[in-house]
């Protein structure tokens, strides 16, 4: 006996159905800007698109945030590890290791805080921050 395939409605193979396409790409596109705002290495494919301006304007405007955030952060963080390398006194130099631990703590909660916002599909833009993302980092 040979069994023959079910043909039931139930039993369509899932890949052959017909999806709607627009939710699909909202989907990836949500994914590719959580990729723009993981912390320190989220600013790699972030410098990419910019370059690249095969963007929407709201993904190129998280690109410009995360990499303002990053600016900020690195610049913050080496600033603060050359201050305490320098510093005479070791009070100086553990209360500025322990703002370069705040300062990093920060970013990384921020990062996290925009992706949260992300998730819950709300507007990421951050007072001060996004408008001076726009100012800075433009496209020509």
């Amino acid at each position: 006996m040979t069994a023959s395939p079910d043909t039931s409605p139930g039993s369509e193979i899932d890949l052959l159905v017909p999806r709607p396409l627009k939710r699909d790409l909202d989907a990836l596109d949500r994914l590719e800007t959580f990729l723009y705002l993981i912390p320190v290495i989220g600013i790699l494919p972030s410098m990419w698109a910019i370059y690249r301006r095969q963007r929407d304007n709201r993904q190129l405007a998280v690109c410009r945030l995360s990499i303002l955030l990053a600016f900020i952060w690195l610049s913050t963080y080496m600033s603060l590890n050359i201050g305490a390398d320098v510093s005479g006194s070791s009070a100086i130099g553990f209360r500025l290791l322990f703002l370069n631990g705040l300062a990093t703590s920060s970013y990384f909660m921020t990062s996290l805080w925009l992706m949260m916002l992300l998730w819950q599909k709300k507007s990421l833009r951050l007072p001060g921050f996004s408008t001076l993302a726009e100012r800075t980092i433009r496209q020509n």
